[in-house]
């Protein structure tokens, strides 16, 4: 059984954050779906994952493509995961179900804590999420390192 980790980005970039964190999901053998809600932050996390050398590439691809299939970390818009992902992260506020969390080793719910909107649609999902019995860690940088804040089941 799974969890949901939330990161309130309120230092780093969204685009920082994930490619730290699908690194790390990579390096514990995750396979990784990247939840978005618009083509168009596909397109520009896409953008990202290949022009990252500094850090090393993280081979990566866009939902529709022929090897869907043997993507270790795919981009998409869908709620399928053709990848067999074991690791999903939702951008934009992307949807993410219970089902999702009890069935995967990791959900990590990235959110802009300087958006309003963003802030609120993560405390809706962590009701729901937490009324649905799954287990969910809240984390911020607001010190500058990430600190867990909160949690909420086991």
């Amino acid at each position: 059984m799974g969890a949901a980790y939330f990161y309130h980005l309120t230092r780093r970039p969204l685009e920082e954050t994930l490619a730290s964190l699908a690194g790390k999901a990579r390096g514990a053998g995750w396979r990784v779906a990247v939840r978005a809600r618009t083509d168009a932050m596909v397109e520009r996390l896409d953008d990202l994952l290949w022009l990252r050398p500094e850090d090393g590439f993280l081979p990566h691809g866009r939902v529709g493509g022929d090897h869907d299939a043997e993507q270790p970390i795919l981009l998409t818009t869908l709620t399928e995961m053709p990848n067999g992902a074991t690791c999903l992260m939702s951008v934009e506020g992307a949807p993410v179900g219970a089902e999702e969390v009890t069935a995967l080793d990791r959900v990590c719910i990235l959110f802009d804590g300087h958006d309003p909107g963003a802030v609120q649609q993560a405390r809706e999902q962590w009701k729901m999420l937490t009324n649905a019995g799954c287990a969910a860690r809240y984390w911020s940088e607001e010190d500058g390192a990430w600190e867990m804040k909160a949690e909420s089941g086991t």
